[in-house]
């Protein structure tokens, strides 16, 4: 490769790259947005449809479980037809299926809905990270993976504001309608902004793409039903079924150049050593966000308008740590700016524990804040640890596992509360946020491992040629 292919494929001229971080920050906006607002709604939602709180869960985990069943397969066809088109894609099918979540009368078919609605979330999320690896260059990887977390951590705080001023004023139904608007535009924008990525000559891995569905989706509503208490049989045999076809999964996929599961730069202990340490980060994340409606509702009988107001300073710290981590991450270790990122984040999970009903909501928001800052410090370096460890042709793996990570953590961490809503009353959640603060602690430790390691630089080897 010449030095002026090399620069054609180093990241987008200007204007051009900042209309396509624009269209890429609109996409997983939607998803993010989307998460935010149906964790606030909840309560809401089960006692309008007459469910349990631990049904309600499965509003979050079927969206959660379909991106997990879908992420792998569509980042790996991403490499095949473009990155550009699975992003439409999911664009449109995420869009139409908000349409369905507005008319859904139960929560079987509200559910569904989240279903549709989570496999187009993973053709979003499944191409996010590759976009951004061929929107910037090398030199500004960490940069523009911190704007990206901006563009989240944006979305994430202005979703339970907006939640707790559409359900003060009107339905539930409005929260998922707001999505149609979005969505129309994201998919006409991205249409001519977002890069092109050199094209892999194979086929899908259709038989790979089935064994994953089978592997993580069969695992994960496992664990789900052992959590909701249903049949111990059920539980542990759709559970088993998914470590079996996991087992297989590996086996089918050990020889193959570039894995539907990216074993070769599983291989890699840094690369190896960010996915544990995402998963860990989120699972302890999500057990967090998706106790606290619960918690402050339930346990401080807080109005949903103040759960959605008081949880707001969580992604808006976020969005002041994720940039200067990013850019810090430049010329830092990763491993150091996570495990100092994920310390501060134990510390303000373990402080959200000892909340009462005598706390103000000034002790509410600085532990909020504590969480949001930690959580975006580790965040960003952490991403662009995965990212620059792959070389560029597979930057759709790399960006599919960094997707798959996140979750598989955040389905994680749905399980452990959806398990505490099950067996203990509502008070006991509070528990959920002191196993949460020991996961970080655990996630920081795994951090700081990387420290004494070096990563590769693959973009480098490009250089020389």
């Amino acid at each position: 490769m010449t030095a002026s292919q090399h620069a054609a494929l180093d990241g987008l001229p200007t204007p051009r790259r900042y209309w396509a971080i624009a269209s890429i920050g609109l996409g997983i906006t939607l998803a993010v947005l989307d998460g935010a607002i149906a964790n606030v709604a909840l309560p809401s939602i089960a006692q309008d449809l007459q469910a349990s709180s631990a049904a309600s869960i499965w509003i979050v985990n079927a969206y959660q479980i379909a991106i997990v069943v879908a992420l792998l397969p569509l980042a790996s066809l991403g490499e095949i037809v473009g990155y550009r088109r699975v992003s439409q894609a999911g664009l449109a099918v995420f869009t139409l299926a908000s349409i369905a979540c507005v008319f859904a009368n139960s929560i079987e078919a509200l559910s569904l809905a989240r279903v549709i609605q989570g496999f187009g979330a993973a053709g979003i999320m499944s191409v996010n990270g590759a976009l951004v690896r061929f929107t910037y260059p090398q030199s500004l990887l960490g940069r523009a993976v911190g704007i990206n977390a901006v563009i989240v951590s944006l979305a994430a705080a202005a979703g339970p504001t907006i939640a707790s001023a559409i359900l003060s004023v009107g339905h539930w139904r409005w929260l998922f309608a707001l999505n149609v608007p979005i969505g129309l535009l994201a998919v006409s924008l991205a249409g001519f902004t977002l890069p092109h990525n050199p094209l892999h000559k194979r086929k899908l891995n259709w038989t790979g793409a089935a064994l994953n569905a089978a592997a993580f989706g069969l695992v994960i509503t496992g664990l789900q039903s052992l959590a909701h208490g249903e049949a111990a049989v059920l539980g542990f045999g759709l559970t088993g079924a998914g470590l079996a076809a996991g087992v297989l999964l590996i086996r089918h996929e050990r020889s193959r150049a570039s894995p539907l599961i990216p074993l070769d730069l599983l291989a890699r202990p840094m690369f190896s050593l960010s996915v544990a340490t995402s998963i860990i980060s989120f699972t302890a994340q999500m057990m967090a966000f998706v106790a606290l409606p619960f918690f402050l509702q339930g346990s401080l009988r807080l109005t949903p308008v103040e759960t959605g107001l008081l949880m707001t300073p969580w992604p808006l710290a976020t969005m002041i740590a994720a940039p200067l981590a990013g850019y810090l991450s430049d010329r830092y270790s990763a491993g150091v700016l996570g495990a100092i990122g994920l310390s501060v984040f134990a510390c303000g999970l373990m402080a959200l524990s000892f909340l009462n009903a005598d706390s103000t909501h000034f002790d509410i928001v600085w532990r909020m804040a504590v969480c949001g800052a930690g959580f975006g410090f580790f965040q960003s370096p952490n991403n662009r640890a995965m990212l620059s460890e792959a070389p560029k042709e597979r930057a759709g793996a790399a960006g599919g596992t960094l997707g798959m990570a996140r979750v598989v953590g955040q389905s994680l961490g749905a399980v452990v509360v959806a398990f505490l809503l099950s067996t203990t009353p509502i008070n006991g959640v509070a528990h959920g946020f002191q196993i949460a603060a020991v996961t970080a602690l655990f996630g920081a430790v795994m951090s700081g491992s990387r420290v004494r390691r070096r990563p590769a630089e693959p973009e480098k080897e490009v250089e020389a040629v």
